[in-house]
């Protein structure tokens, strides 16, 4: 027993000697292994410092990895169970993506917020940084009794009113420099109608937009220049309507005019770009401009009617009908008339088209019927299978001859994708528009084919959005251009004005609503939603709150010259010059008109622009508006009453 004990404590003591003595032999061969390798690292060309220094920065991440489950005993459960971990995972994910997208969808929102409040909050600043500024040295004359007064407030201003020459305007800021010569035309416009003598203010509005050069290569489907093209196509040709005619059909007419003069432009282009395909030679009739047009666009369909040679052969391609359309679209009126009557195919249309023409659009009620009826056999029969796309332009050209609500209407529901742009809708879509003043419509209401209206065209166009129209932004003035197309005048002037200020859209809206009001075409286009009075309150406010900007940095003389188109424009446009109005727009302009040159008297160097050196009148402003001596002292007393009323005096 003393034996065992005695082993047993020997065995103890030797496993303890036998560990210290490991514990001896690592902690003296450890040197030796570190060193060894570090020479290994050295030779490699590996730092061993930079390496230790690199494994302490290491971090190890948790991963998913394709383990066997101990309690999976087949390959059905191992797939089960592999394919439950995929969902967690995906499902994992998902939820960290959707996080993750909706953080940043929130930060975006929260940055565009913050910008949109950023640009309206320095909008209105903005807006009076881009008006001309007035020169301190002549303002500074204004209050030096004594001496003449001068008119000249700056360089891009004529120094009097009977001078008619623009300035030109160098090295200034694009939007100061189209304000300068808005401006210029504005204040020759005021001097012609002052002293009755003819002007033009849409060819000079858009003179001063062209003089700019700024849009020729923007790339953007309307410009500005585009828009002043319209306006004047649509005023300058029709400012005396025809007889018969009310005014706001003579402004469908000139819109028409005006999407036709593009249209010839898109066809000479389209030639220009394909001439050999186009074989015009050395013809320059409309017709054979027509028929190199149908070369390029019918290509593919084979030999047409007009270029066969033999039609035994092989039967051509019939383009009639595509030939009066287009003749038609490009306002080749009489082109396409002989077209018609040139052919056995449209014999019939030819008589219709001949009234259509010579009615400009107002046909009677038989000849809308017989069109009418034309197109509901046509509609009854349907496409024939095989029948080429090109023969639609027949069903259409029947529609614009009848102006019938029901026909257009199931023409448009029927086949959407007739119109290759939003002009070619458009200009079928004024084409159809039919205005029967005096109720002279009744024969054609009763037989159950209600005529086709404006109101119908501008209430179809305003069921989109203007983001539709401008591409989300892209294309801004596409929207008021379609605005000015379907005669909703005052819609696009007020969208113009709030517009942003970046491209100074705004400026250009002002000064469509001073030149649509002078033609007095303003109130009888409004819009479905605004009457006449209401029409000229509203663009007047536009004037006068542009004009305020003007007083705002100190140049009265800009500011009175738009003050006086805002009495101008509610007293019923040129008529108000000569008194011509009606006894209530008379009284209206007579009373804002007093209101904004009390507002100019009261601000510093009011008093010398208005009553001139020495105090009368006579030589200053004033006799502008009021020629007589005792209507401008009642002016005087009025505006001093008021300012003694308000505690200015």
């Amino acid at each position: 027993m003393a034996i065992e004990e005695e082993a047993d404590k020997s065995l103890n003591q030797l496993e303890a000697l036998s560990k210290k003595l490991k514990a001896k032999t690592v902690r003296a061969e450890a040197p030796s292994h570190s060193l060894a390798a570090t020479r290994l690292l050295a030779r490699k060309g590996i730092n061993a410092d930079q390496l230790a220094r690199d494994l302490k920065s290491f971090e190890l991440k948790t991963t998913f990895q394709d383990v066997f489950p101990a309690e999976a005993t087949s390959v059905e459960e191992y797939l089960q169970q592999l394919r439950e971990m995929a969902m967690v995972s995906a499902i994992q994910e998902a939820q960290k993506d959707n996080h993750r997208s909706f953080n940043d969808y929130m930060m975006k929102v929260l940055e565009e917020d913050w910008q949109k409040q950023k640009r309206d909050f320095l909008q209105s600043f903005s807006r009076i940084s881009t008006l001309p500024k007035t020169n301190v040295a002549d303002m500074n004359s204004y209050s030096r009794p004594g001496q003449m007064v001068s008119v000249t407030s700056s360089p891009q201003v004529s120094p009097g009113p009977a001078e008619m020459e623009i300035v030109p305007v160098i090295d200034k800021p694009t939007l100061e420099t189209k304000a300068s010569g808005y401006a210029e035309v504005v204040k020759n416009l005021n001097n012609a109608r002052e002293h009755g003598l003819e002007f033009k203010p849409a060819t000079a509005f858009k003179g001063a937009c062209e003089s700019l050069g700024l849009e020729a290569s923007s790339g953007k489907y309307v410009n500005m220049q585009k828009i002043w093209h319209l306006i004047q196509t649509m005023v300058g040709k029709n400012k005396v309507p025809q007889q018969n005619v009310s005014r706001k059909m003579s402004l469908v007419t000139g819109a028409r005019r005006h999407l036709e003069c593009g249209h010839e432009k898109y066809l000479m282009d389209t030639i220009k770009s394909h001439p050999a395909q186009a074989a015009l030679g050395g013809a320059v009739g409309n017709l054979q401009k027509v028929r190199a047009f149908l070369r390029i666009r019918l290509r593919d369909y084979g030999v047409l009617d007009f270029d066969a040679s033999d039609s035994r052969r092989q039967p051509p391609v019939d383009t009639t009908w595509q030939q009066i359309y287009f003749c038609l679209r490009t306002g080749y009126y009489e082109d396409a008339r002989s077209v018609a009557l040139s052919s056995r195919a449209s014999l019939q249309f030819a008589s219709l088209l001949t009234e259509w023409i010579n009615s400009g659009g107002m046909v009677p009620a038989d000849i809308s019927n017989v069109a009418s009826e034309e197109c509901e056999k046509m509609l009854r029969i349907g496409d024939q299978r095989g029948r080429a796309s090109y023969e639609k332009k027949k069903l259409l050209l029947f529609a614009m001859i009848s102006g019938s609500r029901k026909q257009i209407d199931r023409l448009l529901r029927d086949l959407p994708t007739l119109f290759n742009t939003i002009e070619d809708f458009l200009w079928f879509q004024l084409s159809s528009v039919r205005d029967y003043p005096g109720g002279s419509s009744s024969a054609i209401v009763s037989e159950g084919s209600i005529p086709y209206s404006l109101d119908d065209l501008q209430v179809y166009l305003n069921k989109f959005d203007p983001s539709y129209y401008t591409k989300n932004g892209k294309d801004p003035l596409v929207y008021p251009y379609v605005l000015l197309l379907s005669i909703q005048l005052l819609p696009a002037v007020l969208h113009l004005s709030k517009a942003a200020v970046d491209e100074g859209y705004n400026i250009d809206g002002v000064h469509i609503a001073i030149m649509l009001a002078d033609y007095e075409v303003l109130c009888g286009a409004a819009g479905p939603k605004l009457g006449v009075m209401d029409a000229s309150a509203e663009a007047s406010r536009i004037i006068r709150q542009y004009g305020s900007m003007y007083l705002h940095i100190g140049n009265l003389e800009m500011a009175l010259e738009h003050y006086a188109q805002a009495a101008a424009t509610i007293g019923g446009g040129q008529l108000s010059w000569a008194g011509r109005g009606n006894i209530d727009q008379q009284r209206q302009r007579s009373l804002m008109l007093k209101q904004l040159l009390t507002e100019l008297l009261l601000r510093d160097g009011g008093i010398y622009l208005l009553l001139g050196q020495r105090g009368g009148g006579e030589e200053g402003q004033l006799a502008r508006f009021f020629t007589d001596i005792q209507l401008r002292q009642q002016f005087l007393l009025e505006a001093a009453h008021q300012c003694q009323e308000a505690g200015n005096l």
